[in-house]
């Protein structure tokens, strides 16, 4: 019999954990395609698992087990994870477990691996609330000390892991994500634009942003930047992402811009809708300080539209010379750089397009689930022996 390998997806609740879910899907997918002599076993909850099962139907080499209870009641997942999965494991005959969600099961009778995508709630404790950061930190810690690896998904998520000492840098893994080559198929996206966003006046150039509204987002500066800039411009501005805890700020943004119809916010687009507005759009700005790996910025240079974002975090390793970064993370740095990259000429915004997304097709799912795989034989090897 071959090596069986369990996946904890107790952590994914379908649309509302953004990039982890893309990850989740792309690097199992990757997974199973590439490694059909490896058994996979993926622990599901009520919430997820016809959701899993549909996502992941063409491959063969996969069990889903349910757990009875549902992912989106956080203090229930925490308990389900640290007692059920465990045993559901030992059951199962499970000879590696793969936490992709942050947090692990304290206690396991097979080895464990850990992917931890950032420690934005230690650099910017305001996203959370006293008792989400603690009890986060706890798990987080405990995972990364139990765990035979922990994967990073950048060079700076592992330099914060190593940093905030959870864990020795020699267990810390970095495993760069990859971007969907779809992003770079052209589509007619005139109608699903007018469909979702019916107030962006047709043929109107716009200025697009993909970010949940977290303080570290800084989608207000954003907003102040464009508030400077509107009446030198002809562009829009498109906000896609959900209301979280910097909410607040954003809107005291919007009370503020003497024209706040020029601002159009969007949240639950589907894969073709993003795939349009970002094809559509004429800059793409992320004004975060804080990402683990920035995947829009890689889809964004996918789709073919310049990228302006800060120089803080992963960015600069994400984005390496084929993005424009702001001189400050202000809204006169990033008025300035709109300013600038809406005046270049055809021909260097061409060039630029064409060298970004030649950058942005090297970070390709299948190195990332190569790079997993190699993490999980290591632990496979060193507990043999």
């Amino acid at each position: 019999m071959g090596v069986r390998i369990g996946i904890n997806a107790l952590f994914l609740v379908p649309g509302d954990v953004g990039g982890a879910e893309v990850y989740f899907l792309n690097t199992v997918r990757s997974l199973l395609r590439s490694n059909g002599d490896t058994e996979f076993v993926i622990f599901t909850t009520r919430d997820n698992d016809a959701y899993l099962q549909k996502e992941l139907s063409e491959f063969q080499g996969v069990k889903f087990i349910r757990l009875n209870f549902n992912a989106s009641c956080r203090p229930l997942r925490i308990i389900a994870e640290q007692t059920l999965l465990p045993f559901m494991v030992g059951k199962k005959k499970v000879d590696l477990l793969w936490s992709p969600g942050y947090t692990a099961p304290g206690i396991c009778r097979c080895p464990q691996v850990v992917t931890i995508f950032d420690l934005q709630y230690k650099s910017h404790p305001e996203d959370l609330s006293f008792m989400e950061r603690i009890t986060l930190d706890t798990l987080v810690r405990i995972s990364c000390r139990i765990c035979k690896a922990v994967i990073t998904i950048s060079d700076f998520s592992k330099s914060e892991v190593v940093r905030w000492n959870m864990t020795s840098e020699d267990r810390v893994w970095p495993v760069h994500l990859g971007v969907d080559p779809d992003f770079a198929v052209n589509t007619s996206g005139g109608k699903i634009i007018n469909d979702i966003c019916p107030s962006l006046p047709a043929g109107r150039p716009f200025i697009l942003c993909v970010a949940h509204s977290y303080p570290h987002k800084k989608l207000h500066v954003l907003i102040d930047a464009f508030s400077k800039i509107h009446q030198d411009i002809t562009h829009h501005l498109v906000l896609i992402g959900k209301p979280r805890r910097g909410e607040e700020d954003v809107q005291k943004s919007l009370e503020m811009m003497s024209h706040p119809e020029k601002v159009h916010r969007l949240h639950g687009v589907s894969f073709d809708g993003l795939k349009a507005l970002y094809q559509a759009a004429d800059i793409f700005v992320l004004p975060s300080v804080y990402e683990g790996f920035g995947l829009p910025v890689l889809e964004a240079m996918m789709a073919g539209v310049p990228v302006i974002t800060s120089r803080m975090a992963s960015l600069p390793e994400v984005g390496g010379d084929h993005a424009v970064y702001v001189e400050t993370e202000t809204a006169e740095g990033f008025a300035r750089s709109i300013l600038d990259v809406s005046g270049w000429e055809e021909g260097k915004k061409e060039q630029w397009i064409v060298a970004a997304r030649k950058w942005a097709e090297t970070f390709t799912w299948e190195k990332s689930a190569d790079k997993t795989m190699k993490v999980f034989q290591q632990v496979l090897k060193a507990d043999a022996n």
